[in-house]
């Protein structure tokens, strides 16, 4: 569906805040060519999507999250790479993410089924942040039932936008942090990436 190219935008995707030489790209990525990586993060400055800045003799490049193309390439892209994973149980995600009540939400799985790590008995974290104008408590109560019968079960975290965006300004480690350090993204990458770029201007570093 998407060129292999996403591979290397996606290194910068999973860490946002972060800004990365072309080794380190080139290692993360595990290309061997150099060339091909030189080209694909060219090709993503010319678009606006990567940002470059010089640091004594080294480049620096980073996702340029201040752009609205870049937040949508940015979403797409984490939405297209959850859903690929295999091991996800996806029509657990499709049924509860039908029951929620309205569409301007963010849902994502963290936890150990974000890296892989699951075992036998694991819940599924799953995360919804919704749009300020609903009521988090009132999302919870009409999905809680599907999450608690569901096998795996789920445990189930919902944030509205604002709280999710402070707990990521806060100083102090906290659950809003771990989500941002591990995660898929299974619907609403656009917004979720928004706040992460809200995030960064007011000293969000991961």
């Amino acid at each position: 569906m998407l060129k292999k190219e996403y591979e290397i935008l996606y290194e910068f995707i999973k860490t946002p805040w972060k800004k990365f030489t072309f080794k380190d790209i080139k290692n993360l990525s595990g290309k061997t060519s150099e060339s091909y990586v030189h080209r694909c993060l060219k090709k993503y400055v010319e678009q606006g999507v990567l940002s470059q800045e010089k640091a004594g003799n080294v480049l620096l490049y980073s996702l340029n999250l201040r752009s609205i193309k870049t937040q949508c390439y940015a979403g797409f892209i984490s939405e297209y790479v959850a859903w690929k994973k295999k091991y996800i149980p996806h029509d657990i995600i499709e049924s509860i993410a039908s029951k929620i009540p309205t569409s301007f939400y963010s849902l994502i799985i963290t936890g150990s089924y974000a890296n892989n790590q699951q075992k036998k008995n694991s819940d599924i974290d799953m995360v919804i942040i919704c749009d300020g104008c609903f009521d988090p408590k009132q999302i919870y109560a009409e999905l809680s039932h599907d999450c608690e019968l569901s096998i795996p079960q789920i445990h189930l975290y919902v944030f509205k936008k604002l709280d999710f965006l402070l707990m990521l300004t806060n100083k102090k480690a906290n659950y809003g942090k771990e989500i941002a350090n591990n995660c898929l993204i299974f619907a609403g990458g656009k917004e979720y990436y928004s706040i992460i770029q809200e995030a960064k201007q007011n000293g969000f570093n991961g």
